[in-house]
């Protein structure tokens, strides 16, 4: 039988419980802040693989995972801004995609984790001491350019072997582009092509730099001008088909509108590769020793329509590498 005595004692010791451990504890909120050449609309594919990622890893917005988004909206100059904008928020983590924002975020911030995603030779470009072992705030996922302009430059011989000269139409004002561009022409001078660079540092300048490309008598483009909005990237598309020369450009978005043909890193899947990165920092591993990673796939896009206009045909071998034809 319980007494009085003995049941204002039990009630006494409940109500001196902390409310913590009379009430679920609330979750921790982990912000975290990304920077994207890209606006938000134009990124909802790649955040909706980041958000998947994070589930995956336990982490769901409104309950312990809060996104603050800055997209560039191709203007590299704004980066600097934007870092300072998610650092003083504050947040406890970022992301940022590409070169030109994992440098403007480690240059904001020596302190906070980064996540860089896309990033071409990191060591060389100053954001990481080595891929095993990056040895600052930085890790992430990168690949090595050498690779990858190979590949382009012999995808585009491959479609168009009429080519002899290619012209880089190329934003060497960003740092890993220029680097692209050497590797670029690296390649092109194994496969015994010559190459021509036409510096295209602002959107008004496309139409030029097709003039230019022209007179100096190029059958083949490389276009690394740099993240466009989706007009400018339409006007690149039409310039090199009123010109008749076949392109190769570094994503997909290009061939969907009309591009000839894309070899890239596969911008989606890079976010949802960070959702696991996210999560080993949050729980105490230092990007520091967190090895970088190369990206989980990359894209390689051939729009049929455009082959045809330009009267080529896609090699049986070239076309059983490639992820898609549109």
């Amino acid at each position: 039988m319980v007494t009085r005595r003995s049941f204002i004692a039990g009630t006494l010791a409940l109500l001196s419980q902390p409310i913590a451990a009379q009430e679920k504890k609330a979750e921790r909120v982990l912000r975290l802040g990304v920077l994207d050449p890209l606006s938000l609309a134009a990124n909802a594919a790649g955040l909706e693989q980041l958000r998947k990622g994070l589930r995956e890893a336990g982490y769901a917005e409104g309950r312990n995972l809060a996104i603050e988004y800055r997209g560039s909206e191709g203007r590299a100059g704004r980066y600097p801004r934007l870092a300072a904008e998610l650092v003083q928020l504050p947040v406890d983590l970022l992301i940022a995609r590409g070169t030109p924002a994992a440098l403007a975020a480690k240059n904001a911030t020596r302190e906070l984790p980064i996540v860089a995603l896309g990033v071409n030779d990191p060591v060389e470009t100053g954001l990481v001491a080595s891929l095993e072992r990056p040895g600052g705030n930085v890790t992430g996922i990168a690949f090595l350019i050498q690779d990858l302009e190979t590949r382009r430059v012999d995808v585009l011989r491959a479609l168009a072997p009429k080519t002899r000269r290619i012209a880089g139409l190329m934003n060497t004002g960003n740092p890993a582009i220029a680097h692209a561009w050497k590797m670029a022409e690296d390649a092109a001078r194994r496969f015994k092509l010559d190459t021509i660079l036409i510096e295209v540092r602002k959107p008004s300048r496309i139409a030029e730099a097709f003039d230019a490309a022209r007179l100096r008598e190029a059958d083949g483009l490389v276009v690394q001008a740099g993240p466009l909005g989706a007009p400018q990237r339409q006007s690149v598309i039409e310039l090199a088909a009123r010109h008749r020369l076949p392109a190769i450009y570094t994503s997909r978005q290009y061939v969907d509108a009309g591009g000839l043909v894309s070899y890239g890193v596969d911008t989606v899947q890079l976010y949802y590769g960070a959702g696991a990165f996210v999560d080993k920092l949050a729980k105490g591993a230092k990007p520091a020793e967190l090895a970088m990673e190369p990206p989980p796939r990359f894209e390689f896009v051939i729009n049929r329509k455009t082959l045809r206009a330009l009267d080529l045909v896609i090699p049986p071998d070239l076309l059983l590498r490639s992820n898609e034809i549109v």
